[in-house]
């Protein structure tokens, strides 16, 4: 197992994690399928418990500070100009009234010396030729008044403080006081009403240039408000620069996070796939439905109708398989459940695979769109099927042998006597009736003889002897022990030993049994004349893991194939082949393959048998060649 204490990443070799859940996702794993998902990193929850996107937020503070600094800009912005607009207008009201004034009392003092002057002349007249004088004392004084309420404006004008200003208004009023007397104004009205006027022109050149600087005043101010602006323009865009740029990183990191959830994603998927998709066992996710969500490669290979999103009602099977997938998902389940062994008929490359195996069939609840379904899991338990009736055969056989040696040994000691007492017999008598029976007494006491050696043989447990044999010698030597038989029956012998070296550590005595029984069967099963075939090749033969925990491995090999052209064996024949005391033969002892199957088996290595009516048999042997003990 790994530290603990290291972090969930992809360590050095030697320590390499996969995929480690997180301690939620742990937590929420060992609660059941009912647990709640887990919430990603950073998320946000609203009040009644509804989920943000952790995105969210940051993008709306974000836009919210954005759009409050333009707003903010455009307020700051409308307050410059609105400040420099209304500067403006009160300066270019000043003027105007400024102006205004000046022309309006310059009109009036223009009216006052006309009528002034008009008097005067007037006055000349009536002294020069007694005309009559028209009344202008009334309108003149009108005109005297409009010019009197008009200083007291005059006085509030900013120049009126200056020396100018001032000496313009004692000028004024002794004008005015002048028009008053039409002898004073004869002697000096022009003369005051031209200082006037040109103090006024003086005041309204003064004013000209005020509007000029006014005017320059205003481009500067406009300058100035625009230079604010544009400083308030830049530091907002510093501004929005510092907070997109702190929105970029917040959402770098985000996009971080999520990205390694979704690597973490990604290596789980592909960890549950591969760990799936390498499994031996067929597994399927089913809904509540009962169709097929998804499943591994096994399960497809099981079942090569199924495809995801069929039912398992459907016809994805054959009889057996959908009986299967019916009782297995026909009620839900809470909680792991064993639905017992089942035989499936598979379609597999080899013989091997198309012989019909055996599957423990388990269901687990499984939560899914929050609906209850379960996964369906499928056990090839073939292997340890066959070792279990092999122990169970074994465990049999072993009894059987026991109680079978015991009864031999029992029948050993009066079969002696009893053939002693034959032949004793046999002297004393010259009928030939009587020697036919006593023969037939004989041939008896033979067949039971060989039936106690060869319970003896059985049920004894031989050491090997090994030693090193080569294969196709010993063989040649099995062929000659059994040279009578095949003589009788005219059987030809084929043999195609490969030229390949067959020497390995093997006890000679007992496989020389071995062979010599398989090739006097073959000459039994054959008809006269008809040959048998010796075959032998170099191959690996797959070793189970030892004592210490060894893997399996493979190891160098030697096939023996015994080939006769006989009427062959059916099915239920060829399962029963090498059960003690099972033969076909009319005075057979049914002990022979089940003694070369037990010598075989004791060399670590296998056999089997091929056959069909009317096509003959073969047998194969095969045998390791570096078998340590």
């Amino acid at each position: 197992m790994a530290d603990e204490q290291q972090p969930d990443s992809e360590r050095q070799e030697g320590g390499r994690v996969v995929y480690s859940r997180l301690p939620k996702e742990s937590a929420a794993a060992q609660d059941g399928a009912h647990a709640e998902p887990v919430s990603p990193v950073g998320a946000w929850h609203l009040p009644g418990g509804r989920e943000v996107e952790p995105l969210l937020p940051v993008l709306l503070i974000s836009f919210m500070l954005l759009v409050g600094l333009v707003a903010g800009l455009g307020w700051l912005s409308q307050n410059e100009l609105r400040a420099v607009s209304q500067n403006v207008q009160t300066s270019e009201r000043g003027q105007t009234f400024k102006i205004s004034y000046l022309l309006q009392l310059r009109n009036a003092l223009s009216a006052l010396d006309t009528e002034a002057r008009t008097r005067q002349e007037q006055l000349a007249r009536h002294d020069q030729q007694g005309d009559i004088i028209i009344p202008f004392e009334k309108k003149l004084g009108h005109a005297r008044d409009e010019v009197k309420n008009l200083l007291p404006t005059f006085d509030r004008l900013p120049f009126a403080q200056e020396p100018q200003g001032r000496a313009f208004r004692q000028t004024l009023d002794d004008y005015l006081h002048i028009t008053e007397d039409p002898r004073s104004y004869s002697l000096d009205g022009f003369t005051r009403f031209r200082d006037l006027t040109l103090q006024l022109d003086s005041f309204l050149e003064q004013v000209g240039r005020e509007q000029e600087d006014l005017s320059r005043q205003r481009i500067n101010m406009e300058q100035a408000a625009a230079a604010r602006i544009a400083r308030l323009t830049f530091i907002a865009a510093a501004l929005a620069l510092i907070i997109a740029a702190l929105a970029v990183w917040e959402l770098q990191r985000r996009f971080r996070q999520l990205r390694a959830s979704l690597e973490a994603a990604r290596r789980e998927r592909q960890f549950s796939t591969q760990m799936l998709e390498g499994m031996v066992s067929a597994v399927a996710a089913l809904d509540s439905h009962a169709r097929i969500r998804s499943a591994n490669h096994a399960f497809f290979k099981l079942f090569p109708q199924a495809t995801v999103g069929a039912s398992v009602y459907d016809e994805i099977a054959a009889d057996e398989g959908t009986k299967l997938l019916t009782s297995a998902t026909s009620a839900r389940v809470t909680q792991a459940t064993y639905h017992g062994r089942w035989l499936l008929d598979t379609d597999g490359a080899d013989d091997r695979s198309r012989a019909p195996r055996s599957y423990d069939v388990w269901s687990s609840p499984l939560n899914f769109d929050g609906e209850q379904g379960q996964i369906l899991t499928l056990v090839d338990v073939t292997e340890a099927a066959e070792a279990e009736a092999e122990l169970r055969r074994k465990t049999a056989l072993a009894a059987v042998g026991q109680a079978a040696a015991q009864v031999a040994h029992e029948i050993k000691n009066p079969l002696g006597s009893i053939r002693l007492g034959v032949a004793m017999l046999r002297d004393m008598t010259e009928n030939p009736e009587a020697h036919n029976t006593i023969e037939l007494v004989e041939r008896g006491i033979e067949h039971l003889n060989k039936l106690t050696i060869d319970v003896t043989e059985f049920s004894r447990e031989r050491e090997l002897a090994l030693a090193p044999v080569n294969i196709n010698e010993l063989l040649d030597t099995s062929l000659e022990l059994v040279a009578d038989k095949l003589r009788v029956k005219q059987t030809p012998v084929e043999r195609h030993y490969t030229e390949q070296a067959l020497v390995g550590e093997l006890d000679a005595d007992q496989l020389r049994q071995v062979f010599v029984n398989l090739i006097a069967n073959a000459a039994d099963a054959s008809e006269p004349q008809m040959p048998i075939t010796i075959t032998t090749e170099r191959t690996t033969l797959s070793r189970e893991a030892g004592a210490h925990g060894a893997h399996a491995a493979t190891v160098p090999a030697a096939r023996i194939t015994v080939t006769d052209q006989g009427h062959g064996m059916d099915e239920q024949t060829r399962a029963r082949l090498f059960e003690p005391f099972f033969t076909t033969k009319k005075r057979g002892t049914g002990l022979g393959l089940a003694i070369v199957k037990k010598i075989v088996e004791q060399h670590g290595g296998r056999i089997s048998v091929e056959s069909a009516p009317q096509q003959g048999t073969s047998f194969h042997v095969e045998l390791p060649l570096n078998l340590s003990l």
